[in-house]
């Protein structure tokens, strides 16, 4: 895919603005630091500014709303899909949050309000409470009327809930199932019964896992009381996976999500996001220091120990990597469960021993060549045991955080090599002990 760029030329760049999609252009503000972000929007046609706005990340909206004010900032704000209203409202600071919901017209601030007052990252949150809601008695014919009186306001004309009087789901029917109905059947005999909702304070992630693997184009959300309050529909979804992904992405390095497109994070965020894992990770990495030094003893007795640390903590940090990072992946797509804990360590430790043996036999076969008997033999069965270990921490670690409410992605490679580097030496010091006689 080509990249996208704002060009610097004025000219050029208004001559771009005018002619580039609107996806194109969103994709290019997105990028753009504030200043530049603020002065091409001012620079777009009247026609595009709205659809261009409303597709843009809340970094790049809110330079655009402190860059207008009075009715072009409360036009461009009102505009919004209440969901992302809702979002961008959310990123901003409390003050500057509160001014801007005061300012806007009362049902936008109504719509705006309910969506806020659900948990962060619930399904409440990304729902849109602006739809086309059908009832079951009512003709094809009466209900192909309503969607075109309700079409403009609606996020979506091609998913479409059946309810009662009393707001209770019945069912779901599409635009082609009415389109293909005859006029004179009722909405009920055409709807689709039996399908999955969700409630308001359902989690993101697992509301865009459902629609994926049910592969919904939307879900109904329903309140505490099972009434039918929103929908949320499959673009809201295919972000949640992707904010998902790339803050699984992050913890699996040891640092935060960004909340904003990378040149658009400040310096002291970039910071920010990394600085705390770092401290820990230094502060664990102690261990292994303490441990060096209780062995002390036995590496100034055998000085060629030492040689073969690397050589050990390598591998087991490679075998510890690959199990986590195997095993984070096939819980977040839910291929397994806590319940799964036993074999999915049986399995991971199988693969590990298999791997390991094979990688001892070949690592003795060739230090027996140039170092003593006993030295080949430690190294080897230590190699074993290394990886053996580190793949049972690899698999157990995501499924203990799993169990303890944690993102398991907290438990990233650098995290578990920092445990896999401790240990490993104490296995390594203990085997030389018992092998050396030392």
């Amino acid at each position: 895919m080509e990249e996208i760029v704002l060009p610097r030329d004025r000219q050029e760049r208004r001559d771009w603005l005018q002619d580039a999609g609107v996806h194109a252009v969103a994709a290019a503000l997105n990028r753009a630091g504030a200043k530049d972000c603020a002065r091409a929007f001012r620079e777009l046609p009247a026609g595009k500014a709205l659809p261009v706005f409303s597709r843009l990340e809340p970094p790049a909206q809110k330079a655009i709303v402190e860059d207008h004010e009075g009715e072009e900032r409360k036009a461009l704000i009102e505009g919004m899909a209440p969901d992302n209203r809702a979002r961008l409202i959310a990123y901003l600071p409390e003050d500057r949050a509160q001014s801007l919901l005061e300012s806007l017209g009362e049902e936008a601030r109504a719509l705006t309000r309910q969506l806020l007052a659900y948990p962060e990252q619930s399904a409440g949150r990304i729902m849109t409470p602006e739809f086309v809601r059908l009832r079951p008695d009512m003709s094809v014919a009466d209900a192909l009327e309503e969607v075109r009186a309700k079409a403009e306001r609606a996020e979506t004309i091609h998913f479409m809930p059946v309810v009662d009087e009393d707001m209770t789901l019945v069912g779901t029917v599409g635009l082609g199932q009415l389109v293909l109905a005859e006029g004179g059947q009722s909405v009920g005999d055409v709807a689709t019964r039996d399908v999955p909702s969700v409630e308001t304070k359902t989690d993101q992630e697992a509301v865009a896992r459902l629609m994926k693997e049910a592969d919904l184009m939307a879900v109904p959300v329903v309140g505490e009381d099972g009434r039918l309050v929103g929908i949320v529909t499959f673009d809201d979804a295919m972000e949640v996976l992707e904010f998902e992904q790339a803050e699984d992405i992050a913890r699996a390095g040891a640092t935060e999500p960004a909340a904003a497109p990378y040149l658009s994070v400040s310096l002291f965020g970039l910071v920010r996001s990394r600085i705390t894992w770092l401290a820990v990770l230094m502060l664990a990495y102690a261990l292994t220091v303490q441990v060096l030094d209780a062995f002390e003893a036995q590496l100034e007795e055998t000085v060629a120990l030492a040689l073969f640390i690397p050589l050990l903590i390598g591998m087991g940090g490679n075998a510890g990597t690959q199990s986590v990072t195997t095993v984070v992946r096939a819980l977040a797509v839910r291929d397994i469960g806590t319940a799964d804990a036993l074999a999915v360590a049986g399995k991971e430790v199988g693969a590990a021993l298999v791997m390991g043996a094979a990688l001892a036999l070949a690592g003795y076969a060739l230090l027996i060549a140039f170092f003593p008997p006993g030295i080949a033999l430690t190294v080897a069965l230590s190699g074993l045991a290394i990886i053996g270990f580190a793949a049972l921490s690899g698999a157990v670690m995501p499924m203990v955080a799993r169990v303890l409410s944690i993102d398991p992605a907290v438990f990233s490679s650098p995290v578990v090599n920092t445990v896999i580097d401790a240990v490993g030496l104490v296995i390594y010091f203990l085997i030389a002990k018992a092998v050396l006689g030392i």
